[in-house]
């Protein structure tokens, strides 16, 4: 009768295989498993709490003392990742304002001599660093292409990802960063330094990397998938809060961005991470400023204070701020087209030739890059310096070997500048810092403005997707602040008026674009004033970015979710699909048998079904003496490879150890259960049974999940999808609609109060039941039978 079953559930599983769709865009491959654009498969987490009698044991061993050290765990490991990711932005940020002022500095005192010498030397350092990075990255760290943001969402969305919470990501994350953005890449370190928050604090979650040696039993506290999730959402508001110097915008970064669910307790844990960095931040520029950190001094991180900008605007003002609104949504919609489409041409033409072509595109870009930014401000007409006070902190021009404002670059006379130059030929930090600076009227023309905004939005285009760590906020905030000065010195020649500062108008542009590209509010608004330091522009930058984020969004979804979508990451959206009003459980799940297991299998049995699918759930089903089904629970293909694996929970009798289905002594720590982060954990390929093991049982009632949600099978998809969501669920069971209603619970059914005269807790409805129990319609009936299972559903875009 078994091995019937068993021959149904086999073809059963063939049918259901024949059936997945199959796309080049990175759809199913397989019951459960997705293929990302890289062709690695990914798999949903247990965020779900999987309560078997091992964790039900482990729990009730657990007192007062062990729940108050968790917690205090808990916020160790905040301030920790708040350390540890404030260290890695002060490394990066030191690296790259090194290399980059070595290699400016050595660059003008060769012009000096010869301008084609100090190119020469200008290319070649650009394209040594650039070939450090995309090596780094094509030989060690894979993963650690690209911003990494898409892939952390989707994380904190339910799914695991193989490879970007890995050791060698986190380092090769660093080191890439350091040297495509030293090497003068359209590209920026914010982006990956959220990926380097979520690596720090994953690692720490686990205990260290157990491959490199690098463990500590001690910080191995953390064993759910749950628990890592709150700390890897420390890890991304810590890396923007380090990224920007904007804690507030951190956490706000964190909610609105990429996490999926959120809970009070995790808020002030975020908020105390950030301010942690914050604090580390500070300390490492106040000990900069003495001079001790080379070419860094008090710069480097991004911070423009432009708190002696526009103090006031008129009302007429507004249109033009209006303006900028939509074009930055026209702008970042079309920015994250053209990426979408060449990010595709790349993947499906480009870097399937080989990890050398890799290689080759990156130093081509480079090269292409570096010939720009030189070449470009020598066909430029130098301008004569502005007749500025001596008070006023401003030199005109900057001394040879000096980068900064007003550059004297191909010049012929000692008080000119090239204004060109003074865009292209500085660090991104410092030229956004020019474009934003106050009482430079007139500093930039508006052939070189338009000139730069064209060739730098391409290269950022083309240098987006790129194998090498690429953030996308500060050319965002470059390609905004550009256009955006752009009207402000229309506004100001219109207007006429001394007041009208056109630094203000690039700050507004800067949130334009990233609002048209990104589709962030709340966090990019509160980010954009703290990295300002001027309150007085929030109204402005609210303006502009619900006005460029409604622009957008009428012509396609945000730069994260695009890039996503393309790199086959099946991201659970806010809100669900339309269509699936008209959808009802039953259909969704469809109509082919479920895959079961008895409470007592055959091993053979057991392995035989993992083997002929990659199903991650599989309900546990009896049969009582009327012939009804009862459904026992659900078990995880992962706890079922442990038990394969270990072998001690195998027995002779194909009857249950209890038949009552209590409790007994279980073999397994609670921990054994855990599949390691970011990693594929035991594969059925892996476990090798003998003739006799086969032939052997297991009873799986202490493992299974007893108490899994469930759904009728006439619920709309709509609800379905709210529910699971919310819940960060991985498996729902649909079930026939029930015969019988055994209670029924409300709001005054769940407010627990503790009763200090007996020391215990008790419902406060306890009383209101015994009162009114006749005018109930139902009696409670504790030993009514579970209805029969329809089906196990499995979201038609998350795998399971």
């Amino acid at each position: 009768m078994l091995s019937n079953h068993l021959q149904d559930g086999i073809e059963t599983a063939k049918l259901m295989w024949s059936r997945i769709p199959s796309s080049e865009d990175g759809l199913f491959e397989g019951v459960g498993l997705l293929s990302t654009g890289d062709g690695s498969s990914v798999e949903s987490l247990d965020y779900e709490v999987i309560e078997n009698y091992a964790y039900r044991e482990e729990q009730a061993q657990r007192g007062k003392l062990y729940v108050g050290s968790y917690v205090a765990v808990k916020w160790l490991f905040a301030l920790l990742i708040g350390i540890g990711t404030g260290l890695a932005a002060v490394f990066i940020n030191i690296s790259v304002e090194n290399f980059a002022g070595w290699k400016f500095s050595l660059t003008f005192s060769i012009i000096q001599k010869s301008y084609f010498a100090g190119f020469v030397v200008y290319v070649l350092i650009n394209l040594v660093l650039v070939y450090s990075s995309v090596y780094i990255i094509t030989q060690f760290a894979p993963a650690a292409a690209g911003s990494g943001i898409p892939e952390i969402k989707g994380y904190l969305n339910g799914l695991d990802i193989h490879g970007i919470l890995l050791f060698r990501t986190l380092i090769g994350k660093i080191f890439g960063s350091i040297g495509s953005v030293g090497g003068g890449l359209a590209l920026g370190k914010e982006g990956p330094l959220v990926h380097t928050g979520a690596c720090i604090a994953s690692l720490l979650g686990q205990g260290g990397s157990t491959k490199y040696h690098l463990s500590s039993r001690w910080l191995q506290v953390f064993k759910s998938d749950r628990d890592r999730r709150d700390l890897v959402t420390c890890g991304c508001a810590a890396g923007v809060a380090a990224a920007f110097r904007a804690p507030v915008g951190g956490v706000l970064f964190a909610l609105e961005e990429v996490t999926s669910w959120w809970k009070s307790q995790l808020m002030w844990r975020v908020f105390f991470t950030s301010a942690i960095v914050a604090v580390v931040v500070r300390t490492a520029m106040g000990w900069c400023k003495s001079g001790k950190c080379g070419h860094f001094g008090s710069g480097g991180f991004v911070i423009w204070d432009i708190s002696d900008g526009q103090e006031d605007y008129s009302f007429a003002e507004l249109l033009p701020m209006a303006v900028i609104g939509v074009i930055g949504g026209l702008l970042g919609a079309l920015f994250n087209q053209l990426t979408l489409y060449i990010t595709r041409w790349r993947r499906n033409y480009l870097h399937k030739k080989s990890v050398r072509v890799k290689v080759v595109e990156a130093c081509l870009i480079s090269v292409i890059t570096s010939v720009i930014s030189f070449g470009l401000p020598l066909l430029r007409k130098c301008s004569p310096c502005p007749e500025v006070d001596a008070d006023s902190g401003i030199e005109c021009p900057r001394p040879p070997g000096m980068y900064g404002n007003y550059v004297n670059f191909y010049c012929d006379k000692n008080k000119e500048y090239n204004d060109l130059a003074t865009i292209f030929f500085n660090t991104q930090d410092d030229a956004i810092r020019n474009l934003f600076s106050a009482k430079t009227i007139h500093e930039f023309s508006a052939q070189s403005l338009l000139t730069f905004l064209v060739m730098f939005y391409t290269l950022a285009v083309v240098t987006f997707g790129t194998a090498v760590p690429a953030g996308q906020f500060v050319p965002g905030i470059m390609i905004g602040s550009t256009y955006g000065r752009l009207v402000g010195m229309f506004v100001v020649k219109f207007y006429n008026k001394p007041n009208i500062e056109e630094g203000t108008y690039a700050l507004l542009g800067a949130a334009s674009f990233l609002g048209g590209s990104m589709r962030m509010t709340v966090s990019l608004c509160v980010i954009m004033v703290e990295i300002t330091n001027n309150l007085k522009l929030l109204p402005l930058i609210m303006l502009v970015l619900l006005i460029s984020k409604a622009v957008g969004d009428a012509f396609n979804e945000g730069l994260y979710e695009v890039q996503a979508q393309l790199r086959g990451i099946p991201l659970l959206d806010t809100r669900p699909k339309y269509q699936m009003r008209k959808i009802t459980a039953r259909e969704a799940c469809g109509y082919q048998k479920v895959i079961s297991f008895p409470r007592v299998a055959k091993v053979a049995d057991v392995v035989s079904i993992l083997r002929s699918n990659k199903h991650n759930g599989f309900p546990v089903i009896d049969h009582t003496r009327n012939g009804e089904t009862l459904v026992n629970g659900l078990v995880l293909r992962s706890h079922l490879l442990v038990l394969l694996q270990s072998k001690v929970d195998f027995q002779h009798s194909p009857l249950p150890c209890d038949p009552s289905g209590g409790s007994r002594s279980i073999r397994h720590n609670f921990s054994e259960f855990v599949k390691p982060v970011s990693s594929k954990g035991i594969s059925i390929e892996d476990i090798h049974l003998s003739s006799d093991d086969l032939e052997m049982y297991i009873d799986l009632a202490p493992f299974l999940n007893p108490s899994p949600y469930v759904v009728p099978e006439d619920m709309s998809l709509t609800k379905v999808y709210n529910l699971f969501r919310e819940l960060g669920l991985r498996h729902i069971f649909v079930v026939p609609r029930a015969s019988r209603v055994i209670g029924l619970i409300t709001r005054k059914d769940l407010l627990i109060e503790d009763n200090e005269d007996s020391g215990s807790r008790e419902l406060q409805s306890t009383s209101v039941r015994a009162h009114h129990l006749d005018k109930r319609t139902f009696t409670r009936n504790t030993d009514m039978e579970h209805p029969l299972l329809n089906g196990l559903l499995v979201q038609n875009h998350v795998p399971d």
